[in-house]
């Protein structure tokens, strides 16, 4: 592919288009410089269940209930979770600690950018 044909390196797409200073993707919303292309910076986007992308010490809200593994405990909707940490260790992408359960990973599927 040539400079003026770009293809998104996050959902492959080939409508990517150069705005002045970086390369944006009108089907999933990623943008990225062409120094980041060229360094070959693949760093993981982790997106909340609404498409907002997340960041460390983000706040965050619960979408839906939770049972807590090995117990009797649920997260309940609308549970906000201050200072996230994110992780790329096994399927849950968010280290955490809600007040009243403790230190806990959750999917960012369920939560929503606060």
């Amino acid at each position: 592919m040539t400079d003026s044909q770009q293809q998104c390196p996050q959902c492959q797409s080939t409508f990517a288009y150069f705005d002045g200073t970086i390369w944006a993707c009108p089907e999933c919303g990623h943008e990225w410089s062409a120094q980041e292309l060229a360094a070959g910076a693949a760093t993981k986007v982790y997106r909340d269940a609404n498409g907002n992308e997340l960041n460390d010490g983000d706040s965050v809200t619960v979408i839906k209930d939770l049972k807590v593994k090995g117990s009797s405990l649920v997260v309940k909707v609308g549970t906000k979770v201050k200072n996230i940490r994110l992780t790329d260790e096994g399927d849950h992408d968010i280290d955490c600690k809600i007040d009243g359960i403790g230190p806990m990973k959750l999917k960012t599927e369920f939560v929503k950018k606060a």
